[in-house]
């Protein structure tokens, strides 16, 4: 974490991109889903460490992404994602797709907690009290 902003690097390999040699849309999901995925485990909650230890698992429940300009293979990429809202069963991310300093994508992915029916269930508490000093002040 760089303060409140968590920054993991990317870098655009081939299959990555599409037949324009830019990075395909879908694969900023997937950049951004590997973000995450790193500031759970930063916190100290692994996928497997949530849904062995708590029998809970975090699943997007919804996403909005907006594309600013693309990206092309080989470059060096970050994702910048800070925790925008933290809510009882779920949490909001602002996801910022980087090159240097030119942003490319923007998405705000709100994740819920679930159980292993995958039914709402309240974010364990040592998991809430790991995310909320990198909560942002603003709100998206």
């Amino acid at each position: 974490m760089d303060g409140r902003v968590h920054v993991w690097p990317i870098r655009v390999y081939f299959e990555d991109t599409d037949a324009g040699g830019v990075v395909f849309y879908a694969n900023y999901l997937k950049f951004a889903e590997r973000a995450r995925t790193e500031i759970l485990r930063r916190a100290g909650f692994d996928h497997r460490m949530l849904a062995e230890t708590h029998g809970r698992q975090i699943v997007v429940k919804s996403c909005a992404l907006d594309f600013v300009a693309p990206a092309r293979l080989d470059d060096a990429l970050e994702v910048r994602s800070q925790i925008a809202m933290i809510r009882g069963a779920s949490f909001t991310i602002r996801q910022e797709v980087f090159r240097s300093e030119e942003l490319l994508a923007r998405a705000d992915v709100r994740l819920a907690c679930v159980d292993q029916r995958l039914r709402p269930k309240p974010l364990p508490a040592a998991l809430r009290q790991a995310l909320e000093p990198h909560k942002s002040h603003k709100a998206i």
